[in-house]
């Protein structure tokens, strides 16, 4: 893991915004100026990029920690977990590259963790006052996918993969992400519950570009996902 660090950040902030990237050199530029204005401590998780995504980062007041090679988003999250808990984070946002979450919510999710409403504060763009312009197609697919996590997790919710949460210190220092891929998402669940860690959901935006509409969540993936959790159900 090779680690670069501007030394002009401000250190008096403890929330800790983590963006895994992976070939987003298209749109991390806009993604991480939103993020940057909110005068949060911003960590890009390089996982392994094989474009110009280092290039178009490096000269932004931001934490950045690249993997020398691709291990999924799972093992990006993980990497900034760590990284942000030993800087002394006192709550952690989980935040995609690809454009699709608004800084707005972030906010949201904060305020839900300083008033001790929950560990961890998961996304959901299906509560009322969320707002989403996911297709149908998509729609059926990710409501499948809560029946599928509750089968394996406990858990019930509106939205199990969604990208955008909020945790507390607490709940960061105890979940372990094992799962590099796209699984991540559900192991969090599986941490949670198994952990006794209190959640609760809040309405968040999702917005789909072409950009992130290319790099979303595809039906093979979603098959990907259902046989990481079956095999992690029959050897936990």
């Amino acid at each position: 893991m090779l680690l670069l660090r501007p030394t002009f950040l401000l250190e008096n902030n403890l929330t800790y915004v983590l963006v895994p990237a992976y070939n987003e050199a298209e749109v991390i530029r806009e993604v991480l100026a939103s993020l940057i204005n909110l005068d949060y401590q911003v960590v890009v998780i390089d996982d392994g990029s094989n474009d110009n995504t280092a290039e178009m980062v490096s000269p932004l007041p931001v934490h950045y920690i690249r993997h020398k090679i691709n291990l999924g988003q799972g093992a990006a999250l993980q990497t900034g977990m760590i990284y942000a808990l030993r800087r002394g984070a006192k709550y952690i946002v989980t935040f995609d590259a690809d454009g699709q979450h608004s800084v707005e919510d972030i906010p949201k999710l904060l305020a839900a963790l300083e008033n001790d409403e929950a560990d961890v504060i998961f996304g959901s763009r299906f509560l009322k006052g969320a707002k989403t312009n996911a297709s149908l197609r998509r729609r059926i697919v990710i409501r499948l996918g809560r029946l599928v996590n509750f089968m394996f997790t406990g858990l019930w919710l509106s939205d199990a993969h969604n990208g955008i949460r909020g945790m507390n210190n607490k709940a960061s220092g105890k979940i372990r992400i094992k799962e590099n891929g796209l699984a991540h998402a559900s192991e969090i669940l599986m941490e949670v519950k198994k952990k006794k860690l209190r959640w609760k959901e809040m309405p968040v935006s999702i917005q789909y570009n072409p950009y992130s509409r290319k790099k979303g969540t595809s039906n093979i993936s979603g098959i990907k996902i259902f046989l990481h959790l079956t095999l992690h159900k029959i050897f936990e």
